[in-house]
């Protein structure tokens, strides 16, 4: 049991440090593009990333992180700080694109209504902000979803190292490799409640703002 609690605070800790990362970038650039028109070449970018197979995230820092690697001196390989980093790539586009479609229904009516208030341009975009800040918290959703459900790139980068780098959707796979299907269904189970309980967090988090 004390072993399921540090593997669930793992998990948590993995994709919630890699959700934050990626809304640093994600939620900025998806509001600038909804702002001031993406044009289909930056729909498409963003659109053709949420489409990005996680083992392809998880080789490219593979190769970025092993001894042979640009970056192998820092010793990053199987362990956190690369999973983090792979798992706020796959959630980076999700959560750019969750926001700039919804910047980019939003953005007229906010310009036009901060202009009649007599505000300036630098207004519309924190203004865009807080009148999207329900597709954001969607966003955000989407984004922890698909950080706290990976399982490829977390196992490429992580090597699922017992007391170190395992966590949900890695064990699940351990237990059902070695037969054991109870134990492989009870983590199964504690990781849907996991992303349900933070979702829900997210959504009444947004209903109090």
């Amino acid at each position: 049991m004390s072993e399921v609690i540090e593997i669930t605070l793992r998990s948590l800790l993995v994709s919630g440090l890699a959700t934050l990362l990626a809304a640093l970038f994600a939620v900025p650039l998806g509001l600038y593009l909804g702002l001031k028109g993406s044009g289909r070449a930056g729909r498409a970018a963003i659109y053709a990333g949420m489409a990005l197979p996680p083992v392809v995230a998880g080789l490219f820092f593979y190769f970025l992180f092993s001894r042979s690697g640009p970056l192998g001196a820092l010793g990053l390989l199987y362990t956190l700080p690369a999973m983090v980093l792979a798992e706020a790539l796959l959630a980076f586009p999700l959560i750019a694109g969750f926001t700039l479609a919804g910047a980019a229904e939003r953005a007229p009516r906010v310009r036009t209504l901060v202009r009649a208030l007599g505000g300036t341009e630098r207004q519309v975009l924190p203004t865009l902000l807080v009148e999207s800040r329900r597709v954001v918290v969607a966003a955000l959703a989407a984004g922890f979803g698909a950080a706290i459900s990976e399982v490829g790139a977390a196992t490429i980068v992580g090597g699922d190292i017992r007391h170190a780098t395992r966590v949900l959707t890695t064990a699940v796979v351990l237990e059902t490799r070695r037969g054991n299907l109870e134990a492989a269904a009870a983590l199964g189970a504690v990781l849907l409640g996991v992303a349900l309980l933070v979702n829900a967090f997210l959504v009444m988090l947004e209903a109090r703002r």
